[in-house]
């Protein structure tokens, strides 16, 4: 096990008193854990998270470009989700390691990574300023395109064939929310767009470079 946080305290048996520790299924606490041991083990979590997806960014990079006929079986040998490293790499090309800032996750050079250098450097600064999240960082690049833009307009959705006790649970849940049905299913799907992006974020589409082989969207095909 690989430590957190905390100075150890050997109990009878070989427990550890005051640690907490990480097992490759997750984490393991302490009865006697405190508040600030917690909180500055998900500082740390934190912190390892961010790095984590640059170094696999800049592993696929260097594979890709070193061995361009072999570094597909390394991803499959090594058991790591090639979409999620290519995405990975797509962000990690577009910062050197010069421009990334320590102070900023990976997820907020996610957010910009489809804007020109220039673009990128002054909504980071903005960012790292203001002491934004990456919610708020997101928010404030969508308040700034054009109303008119294709990220902005109203979009129909296509439509989703769902079981009837499912859709009968969701309106139950819209009720108990004392929201309208569709307002909130937007909402749940706004939310649930928040927590799978968490570590990367996929460009909008308007703003898709041309080295676009570097990330690969799945295909949304409505009902039929």
């Amino acid at each position: 096990m690989d430590k957190v946080n905390a100075v150890p305290r050997h109990r009878p048996g070989g427990a550890v008193e005051g640690r907490i520790l990480t097992t490759p299924v997750g984490l393991a606490f302490p009865r006697d854990v405190t508040f600030e041991s917690w909180e500055q083990a998900g500082q740390r979590i934190s912190r390892i998270a961010s790095s984590s997806a640059w170094y696999l960014g800049d592993w696929l990079v260097f594979g890709q470009d070193r061995y361009t006929d072999r570094y597909r079986r390394a991803v499959e040998a090594v058991g790591l989700d090639y979409q999620t490293l290519r995405n990975y790499a797509w962000i990690a090309r577009k910062f050197e390691a010069s421009r990334r800032r320590q102070g900023l996750p990976f997820q907020h050079h996610a957010e910009v990574a489809a804007l020109p250098p220039a673009e990128q450097d002054e909504w980071l600064d903005r960012a790292q300023r203001e002491g934004w999240s990456r919610t708020a960082l997101r928010r404030a690049l969508r308040e700034s395109r054009d109303p008119g833009s294709r990220s902005s307009a109203r979009v129909v959705m296509p439509r989703v064939n769902a079981d009837g006790d499912a859709v009968d649970r969701w309106r139950r849940a819209a009720m108990a929310a004392n929201a309208d049905f569709e307002a909130w299913i937007v909402a749940a799907l706004d939310r649930a767009a928040d927590r799978d992006l968490e570590l990367v974020s996929v460009p909008p589409l308007a703003e898709l470079p041309a080295e676009r082989e570097f990330l690969s969207l799945p295909a949304v095909r409505p009902a039929s």
